[in-house]
């Protein structure tokens, strides 16, 4: 169906989440495994397409899952949120990718298990483009790029016809170094950035993409490439913002971090609302910084993700409540 307009459309791959309930805690289940998990949702597009959601803009997904019982618990999952599902294709015996995080004081650690899942058979077939043409903007990443080449095919894809329709490109590298070397890894995200509007780096994929090692020298980088908007996400650290030639310092927003699960595709995901609203990117990035904060307070990618009216109590200017 191409009947519904969205103001974002996204493309990637959803999968289902494990989430070990108890940070630091000792393995109880067999040989030492954890048997504690929360289930819950991930994939970097889906996560954007919900942060998207929540702050307002009206967002729908491309993708593929399996007509298993996880795929039929993503489309639960969108439908609650309000993210278009239109062009969400269910494949016949198709096994939905899932991961799982186990946590120590130290890290988060991931375990995927998404080979030949039916995201990874994303193809240009699947890109609708008439919804494309008529989105105001399409987010793409480096994860869906990175899964398979005729997924890679179906983003390049549908940034063509973006570009070709005059929809923005929001684009976040996202780069997993276990999922394609970094040379390959170098090519396909920065051609993707020349083709963005709007390039999402965060400061440690970026040293390792461009080589270079201090925030605003990496920054450049990116700029350099054309995105007419880039913001370079530095974690606690806070955000660099380049727009317009001018280089804006974005401060993080303090918060006692539980687990930083889809802190940065939140990011994205707020300050793509929030730019399409019409707020300055400036102000956009403020928004995100704090969506992104109040999102690592809670465990999973998906559950703490906050709706637009908690990140705005919190923004400098934001009302007192009466006592």
């Amino acid at each position: 169906m191409d009947d519904i307009d969205n103001d974002i459309l996204a493309i990637g791959e959803p999968l289902l989440e494990f989430n070990a309930r108890a940070e630091g805690r000792e393995p109880v289940g067999p040989d030492g495994l954890d048997d504690g998990y929360a289930v819950g949702y991930g994939g970097d597009s889906s996560n954007f397409a919900v942060a998207a959601r929540r702050s307002g803009a009206r967002t729908g997904y491309v993708t593929r899952i399996g007509d298993d019982d996880f795929g039929d618990a993503l489309l639960r999952l969108w439908r609650r949120e309000g993210v278009g599902t239109e062009h969400v294709v269910r494949e016949a015996g198709g096994r939905t990718g899932i991961y799982f995080i186990a946590r120590t004081p130290a890290a988060s650690r991931f375990t995927y298990y998404r080979a030949d899942s039916p995201a990874s058979r994303l193809a240009p077939a699947d890109v609708p483009a008439a919804a494309v043409a008529r989105a105001r903007m399409l987010h793409v990443t480096g994860i869906t790029q990175a899964i398979s080449p005729s997924a890679c095919d179906a983003a390049f894809h549908a940034m063509e016809l973006a570009r070709g329709s005059g929809t923005l490109i929001s684009y976040d590298p996202n780069y997993r170094p276990a999922l394609w070397p970094v040379e390959r890894a170098r090519a396909v995200v920065m051609h993707s950035v020349e083709l963005s509007d709007v390039a999402l780096p965060n400061l440690e994929e970026g040293r390792l993409l461009t080589g270079l090692h201090e925030p605003g020298e990496v920054l450049d980088a990116f700029v350099r490439r054309g995105p007419g908007i880039v913001v370079l996400k530095m974690g606690d650290q806070g955000a660099l913002l380049a727009h317009e030639g001018t280089v804006t310092r974005i401060p993080p927003h303090p918060v006692r971090a539980v687990d930083p699960s889809g802190a940065g595709d939140t990011f994205d995901g707020a300050f793509a609302a929030r730019l399409l609203e019409g707020a300055g990117p400036p102000a956009a990035a403020r928004y995100a910084a704090v969506a992104a904060a109040l999102t690592t307070t809670g465990p999973g990618a998906v559950l703490p993700i906050p709706h637009s009216t908690a990140v705005d109590a919190l923004l400098p200017g934001a009302p007192t409540p009466a006592p």
